[in-house]
């Protein structure tokens, strides 16, 4: 349904005439259709009682399961959520009916530009097709499809400086990683003669230790996906990246590519290594760092738990420190990998219902902070007096923590959903992030990873001073409120101007529907626990048992 989507789009978009009667906004509107019709059409494939087992299509370069699908309505739901964002609310008079483009400003303008949903659409069938992937082929094609999008999403800002190197960054580094991902399967392939991933767990099984360039392949492969999913010490590009792109692009960053490649970790992890290997702490047993060589499955575990480890310490500590928003929220980020990664390297059937659970929560709490902030982005602004002033007074993305001070006062609902969020992604209990580390941590002490759990209990304790910290700014009362409760941005469509001259405008109904239900959905898990864990425990098993 995507790439059908994608070829009707693209021959519109091609054609001058036919692109004129094709608003941006229609564009936005007819591309979140597609996500929910691919949504119900891939939960129909549910249906199929082969599913179960996994269907292999397209000479194997494929691998349809239950998990891949359940993860593929996952990711279409969170494009749908995400692309709703970017839909202004309905304009009401003269003034906003200028087109949106004249609205930009130099630095923190977004051009509403129709191909911007073409690209939405490319990334998002990348995802989809990344977790069903089962060949190195396919593999490769299906993160640089996923991948190319986001870069351009990256410099959604055209005449922003900023935007503009967060963009070329990510393009050097994000083509570092996948040089590290093609080699690490050009070594596989010298050696085995093999690149469906099928085949190579056959091989695994019967691994000879000898073979050394095939491990180095999968360790290449690994980190090249690390690199991906900004895990330490390969987070270095992700927090001025996520600095210098529009949030409305952040959203995405810290969701579709790294969950859709932490999922293909997941099946690789639970097919090549399962419950075999390190068993105790991470520090606890050093004779196997001893050996003249580390046994194949012990190195890639010992490989994520290094990871893990660097994660927890560095996305907590650096995080302290910071006073930009969206940088503290990409430490936060790696900080959450560290936790995904200890459970995907325990690899037992707890630990991975813990993981799902994990990136689910992760996942919505993530969505719901950024809309957060796109939105009061929308409600912060200097008074503007003239209307002459307009253009060169809208409002950048909300880039300083202490710009949330006091909207509480002034912004109570969208204040009291990101204090919630904020709460959840700090394991404060009753709300469902506590509930996910816990499982974490239970799956951990279980399989006798003493160290690292009390190392994630501790930075969990650190990590909620700087959650506490937003709190506490949005509850603190501002001496200029009168100042702040104007509504301008470069995304925002003015509805009115009052007596004074003041710009009013406010959320699209979608936009704040899609904050509240996903908020309740977050308090609600307490008393309705039962659908999520179920769920989550069925796919866990589903991995285990076929």
């Amino acid at each position: 349904m995507i790439f059908i989507s994608i070829m009707i789009f693209s021959v519109v978009l091609t054609n001058s005439e036919l692109k004129k009667g094709l608003a941006p906004l229609l564009m936005i509107r007819l591309s979140s259709l597609v996500f929910i019709i691919s949504a119900l059409i891939s939960g129909n494939v549910l249906y199929i009682a082969q599913i179960n087992s996994g269907i292999g299509i397209y000479s194997g370069l494929f691998h349809v399961s239950t998990v891949s699908q359940f993860f593929e309505i996952f990711f279409l739901i969170i494009a749908f959520i995400i692309l709703i964002a970017m839909s202004p609310a309905k304009p009401q008079n003269s003034l906003s009916e200028r087109p949106l483009e004249s609205l930009n400003t130099k630095e923190g303008g977004i051009s509403f530009y129709s191909e911007y949903s073409l690209i939405v659409l490319f990334s998002t069938l990348g995802t989809t097709l990344l977790v069903s992937s089962y060949d190195l082929i396919s593999l490769y094609l299906s993160i640089e499809l996923q991948s190319f999008g986001v870069y351009i999403l990256t410099t959604l800002y055209r005449n922003s400086e900023k935007a503009s190197n967060a963009g070329l960054m990510y393009f050097l580094l994000g083509g570092l990683s996948s040089c590290l991902i093609l080699l690490g399967s050009g070594l596989i392939y010298s050696y085995t003669g093999l690149t469906n991933l099928e085949s190579l767990y056959t091989f695994i099984s019967v691994y000879d230790s000898s073979t050394q360039g095939f491990s180095l392949g999968i360790i290449f492969i690994i980190l090249g996906l690390l690199f991906k999913v900004s895990a330490a010490p390969l987070h270095n590009w992700a927090p001025s990246v996520y600095d210098s792109s529009p949030t409305i692009v952040t959203i995405w960053l810290t969701i579709m590519p790294k969950i859709g490649i932490l999922v293909f970790l997941l099946d690789f992890v639970t097919q090549s290594i399962g419950n075999i290997g390190i068993t105790t702490s991470l520090f606890s047993d050093m004779s196997v760092l001893s050996s003249n060589f580390i046994n194949f499955k012990d190195s890639i575990k010992l490989l994520l738990l290094v990871s893990s480890a660097l994660s927890l310490i560095i996305g907590t500590v650096v995080g302290l420190a910071q006073t930009r928003i969206k940088r503290l929220l990409a430490y936060s980020t790696i900080s959450h990998i560290g936790f995904i990664l200890l459970s995907l390297a325990i690899s037992t059937e707890s630990s991975i219902e813990a993981l799902i659970f994990y990136i689910i929560q992760y996942t919505i709490s993530n969505l719901v902070i950024f809309l957060v902030l796109v939105g009061l982005g929308y409600l912060i602004s200097p008074t503007i007096r003239r209307n002459s002033d307009l253009k060169k007074n809208l409002k950048k993305d909300i880039e300083y923590i202490v710009e949330l001070k006091g909207q509480f006062f002034a912004n109570p609902l969208l204040s009291l959903s990101l204090t919630i969020c904020l709460f959840s992604m700090a394991g404060i209990p009753p709300l469902v992030g506590f509930f996910a580390k816990q499982f974490v941590l239970y799956s951990a002490i279980q399989s006798g990873y003493y160290f690292l759990s009390i190392l994630a209990i501790l930075v969990s304790v650190i990590s909620a001073s700087y959650y506490l910290k937003i709190i506490r700014l949005l509850h603190t009362e501002s001496e200029d409120m009168e100042d702040n409760l104007l509504i301008s941005d470069s995304n925002i469509i003015v509805d009115s101007i009052d007596s004074d001259g003041k710009v009013k405008g406010g959320l699209s109904n979608l936009h704040s529907f899609t904050i509240s239900f996903l908020t309740l959905t977050m308090l609600l898990f307490v008393l309705k626990p039962s659908i999520l864990m179920y769920s989550t425990q069925l796919l866990s098993l589903s991995l285990y048992n076929f």
